[in-house]
């Protein structure tokens, strides 16, 4: 104990005294961290706590406000439905003298339109008995046509049909003459030809066997001769000497005869290869003759051909122009039946039209043009320098049809400003339902209105509501003012 006592009565030295400021600076530091962070969470928790105060003090007067607004909408609702129910009995005593007065114009208005229609069936009667005329004409005239038409076809199909027969024979007829032209040349030929051959061929034979026994004959007489020397000799040699130049010379003698008679088995050769040669040249012409012939037939036969192509194309095309003409007259009586058709239901809506008519236009049907006479003459000038022959005669046919296209182009324009109108007041109604919708919704508490922004809450074209960025706080003592 008394050696613990001393130690701590030593006193520090500076390196010691340093470390022990630092570690109480470090503390010190420390302590205040700490006590800042306290602070800031403490003051954290507090405007956490105000801001849920001033969200819920705000839904309370937000709900005080809409139960007072509700009442003063109520009051103002039931004042605008008396208003409203006073207007409706006024409007419908208004209706019922505007009914009455109605149900004496529509009684003359059924007179006017019986007699109109009286009138109106009469003028159909005949405008009906007028088109079945035309037609009737049109049908005659399209019947003799048709007749025309397939007397000239069967005319000339006949005609077609004759020429081409005739050509056909005479084609025929030239055929088998070049052909019996070309048999008797060819067999004239042949027969030639088989003539010369044999001739040659017997004049070679002859010759053949003449100069065989002539060489034959000379031979033996040179055999017995060589015996006679061979003999001769034998017996003497001069004799011998002397049959050896006789023999020599009868041995250059027959040299030279056989010489000559070997240029005339040549003279002979060469006559034979002439022979021939004329033979092939013969031949070769009567070749091109053949040729040339069945190039002529075959030319003949290609020309028949074209013929028969001709007249088969002949036939398909009056074919084919009776079936266009059949299908061109069938497509005009179905044209003409539809046309029919349409003018009946062309009819048969003008009387249905008819009772829809209001009273001024059964009893002005046409209306006056809304022209200038100035701008009505402008017009009538362009059209006529406009106007060719053509044109003007196909006016001049429809000139009865101005006062349809009045009423039609009358009819047509009050569809176009009844769509119009139609456009506009749906429009308007889209804006009426949003207004209604946005009104119901002020009006109405639930979940989804009280989730969005009230439209109720509007003072000076902005609304008062809290944004989602700031968050006002609300105090005691501040005072909200109601809207309106």
């Amino acid at each position: 104990m008394p050696k613990k006592e001393k130690k701590a009565k030593t006193p520090l030295s500076d390196e010691e005294q340093l470390l022990l400021f630092q570690q109480k600076l470090l503390a010190e530091e420390e302590m205040a961290k700490k006590k800042e962070r306290l602070l800031s969470q403490f003051l954290k928790d507090k405007l956490a706590k105000e801001e849920h105060s001033s969200a819920l003090n705000l839904n309370k007067i937000n709900t005080q406000w809409r139960t007072v607004l509700r009442e003063v909408k109520t009051r103002e609702l039931h004042k605008d439905i008396e208003i409203l129910s006073q207007t409706f009995e006024r409007v419908v005593d208004c209706k019922d003298n505007v009914i009455k007065s109605l149900a004496k114009d529509l009684s003359e208005a059924e007179e006017q339109y019986a007699r109109a229609l009286r009138s109106h069936l009469h003028n159909v009667d005949q405008l009906l008995a007028l088109q079945r005329h035309r037609l009737s004409l049109l049908e005659e005239s399209y019947n003799m046509e048709l007749e025309a038409l397939t007397k000239e076809f069967e005319t000339e199909r006949k005609t077609i049909i004759d020429q081409h027969e005739k050509e056909i024979h005479y084609l025929q007829d030239i055929f088998m003459a070049m052909e019996q032209n070309y048999i008797d040349s060819e067999y004239e030929s042949k027969l030639e030809f088989q003539s010369m051959w044999n001739d040659l061929k017997n004049m070679n034979l002859e010759e053949k066997h003449f100069l065989r026994l002539h060489l034959e004959n000379i031979v033996e007489d040179l055999w017995r001769k060589f015996q006679d020397v061979l003999k001769n000799y034998t017996d003497a040699t001069e004799d011998r000497k002397a049959a050896f130049e006789t023999l020599q010379v009868k041995d250059e003698k027959s040299s030279k005869e056989i010489e000559v008679h070997m240029k005339k088995i040549q003279k002979l050769q060469d006559a034979i290869t002439i022979s021939k040669g004329k033979i092939m040249i013969h031949s070769r012409e009567s070749e091109d003759e053949n040729r040339y012939i069945r190039n002529d037939k075959e030319l003949v036969l290609v020309q028949l051909r074209k013929l028969k192509a001709q007249r088969t194309q002949a036939r398909a095309a009056s074919q084919k122009n009776l079936v266009k003409l059949t299908l061109e007259s069938n497509a005009t009586l179905k044209a003409l039946r539809k046309i029919v058709d349409k003018g009946e239901k062309i009819l048969k809506l003008a009387e249905i039209c008819r009772k829809f008519e209001t009273e001024e236009e059964k009893v002005l049907p046409f209306y006056s043009s809304v022209l200038t006479p100035k701008e009505q003459e402008g017009i009538e000038e362009n059209n006529l320098e406009e106007l060719t022959e053509e044109l003007a005669k196909v006016m001049v046919d429809y000139t009865g049809m101005e006062n349809f296209w009045k009423r039609y182009n009358k009819v047509k324009l009050e569809q176009l400003s009844l769509q119009h109108r139609r456009a506009q007041l749906l429009d308007i109604n889209g804006k009426l339902r949003e207004m209604l919708k946005q009104y119901l919704d002020g009006i109405s508490v639930s979940d989804e209105v009280l989730s969005q922004l009230n439209p109720l809450f509007i003072v000076n074209y902005q609304s008062n509501l809290p944004q989602p960025l700031s968050i006002p706080t609300a105090h005691p003592g501040d005072k909200q003012h109601p809207t309106t």
